[in-house]
């Protein structure tokens, strides 16, 4: 019983300190900053905030999980959007609501995580850095915590930084797919011949060998195009602005053979884990390229083709891989869009 008495002090004393110290050292709520910036004008980014379903896409705190629940309630963007979330693999649940927006410069959201009261508030401005760059600023405020709770103050902020890297990664993704896809679109010059720098990509898809008499080359390409899409969207989950325009890899002269082999593929930010043997990832190095942009039959690319590799031969250049990239999506009967880069190296 002696015993049981001090081990009972013991405890006292050691919640007493551990209340005292909560209640002089750490603050019952806590507010903080945080700034990033990103290489995209501020009416490019804004939208990416003020339409919720645009927000999960790429927020961090919704996006990593493979199986929480969303539902978003009318207006859908701007004051009064809203969502709830559900969890159950982790058994998180909560709410959020944009309270307050000011196009392209300011928004205020407030979070319910669980069964709490009073949300963590947060506000966030949009700042343009020149035309194409821009600052955003977010300022938390965590809601009060109660005396035995709040050490939880002193990693929330760590947290939230880290949700807000991964994030920032996320959002840079979709845009660059959004914005180079316009960009292309806005500043095509067919026909002539363009030296360009092409970046480096990662490229999801799927090896294919098949006959090159008459048709059937365009044909089996419409037919893997879409097993790559169907995969790409429903088995991955990716959106449209998560992955660029339809890729094909191929030698550039092998036009003149009977049968072809090709990689056709869609470029993605990141790896990730592949359910199918069908398909794996390519890379491609940065390198520069001699570009061509081609509009009409897909049969008749071949002159624009041959227009390449004689400039590549004219120059004395070695090449690689020609990339056929489909700035529209190919269709039965259709023309094709079509951006055809060589790949030259002294």
């Amino acid at each position: 019983m002696r015993f049981f008495k001090i081990g009972l002090f013991i405890i006292a004393l050691i919640l007493g300190a551990y209340a005292a110290s909560m209640y002089y050292l750490v603050d019952e709520s806590n507010t903080f900053k945080v700034e990033k910036e990103i290489n995209y004008p501020v009416e490019k980014v804004f939208p990416q905030f003020n339409r919720l379903q645009n927000f999960t896409r790429w927020n961090a705190f919704f996006s990593s999980s493979k199986t929480m629940r969303i539902d978003y309630y009318s207006p859908y963007q701007g004051k009064d959007a809203a969502l709830s979330y559900h969890d159950p693999e982790t058994r998180s649940s909560g709410e959020m609501y944009i309270r307050y927006h000011n196009e392209n410069r300011t928004l205020r959201m407030q979070h319910f995580e669980g069964k709490e009261d009073y949300p963590t508030l947060i506000d966030i401005k949009f700042e343009p850095v020149g035309a194409e760059r821009t600052r955003i600023s977010w300022t938390f405020h965590t809601p009060k915590q109660r005396l035995m709770s709040r050490i939880s103050n002193l990693w929330t902020e760590d947290d939230f930084v880290d949700n807000l890297d991964k994030s920032m990664a996320g959002l840079t993704a979709i845009l660059s797919n959004q914005v180079e896809k316009e960009y292309m679109l806005s500043d095509i010059k067919y026909d002539s011949l363009m030296v360009q720098q092409e970046e480096g990509q990662l490229i999801l898809g799927m090896n294919v060998t098949t006959s090159n008499k008459k048709d059937a080359l365009y044909k089996n390409v419409l037919k893997n195009y879409n097993t790559v899409y169907n995969f790409v969207t429903s088995d991955l989950g990716k959106r449209h602005d998560e992955f660029g325009y339809t890729v094909i890899l191929t030698d550039a002269d092998n036009f003149k053979d009977n049968e072809v082999s090709y990689f056709i593929g869609v470029p993605l930010s990141k790896r990730s884990g592949l359910s199918d043997n069908s398909f794996n990832f390519r890379t491609v190095n940065e390198a520069q390229t001699y570009t061509i942009y081609y509009s009409g039959s897909y049969s008749a690319r071949i002159p624009a083709i041959q227009k390449l590799l004689a400039r590549a031969k004219k120059d004395s250049m070695r090449h690689g891989e020609l990339m056929q990239v489909f700035l529209e999506n190919p269709q039965e009967g259709s023309d094709v869009l079509m951006k055809l880069s060589l790949p030259v190296y002294r």
